[in-house]
């Protein structure tokens, strides 16, 4: 399995909590879909306090993962949103 590209994207994105709308990651996107997984090294501003959980309202928006060899993280579906 190829592993992602150690060049990282021009298109930045944030990333939000769709409960509380709090402000969760800053993220380097590649590809214009949904977002399905979070390479951890193209966060490039990281907002939670704990992996995984939303530091406002405390919900579980992710897990932990293995992605291509890469450690991601495998976004839950309707948890978070991009802007």
């Amino acid at each position: 399995m190829a592993k992602p590209r150690k060049k990282l994207p021009d298109k930045s994105v944030d990333i939000f909590c769709k409960q509380c709308n709090t402000k969760l990651y800053q993220y380097r996107k590649g590809g214009k879909g949904a977002l399905v997984k979070c390479f951890k090294e193209r966060i490039t501003k990281d907002f939670t306090e704990q992996a995984c959980t939303c530091p406002n309202c405390h919900q579980v928006f992710a897990r932990e993962t293995l992605v291509r060899g890469a450690p991601a993280f495998k976004m839950i579906g309707g948890k978070v949103w991009m802007k």
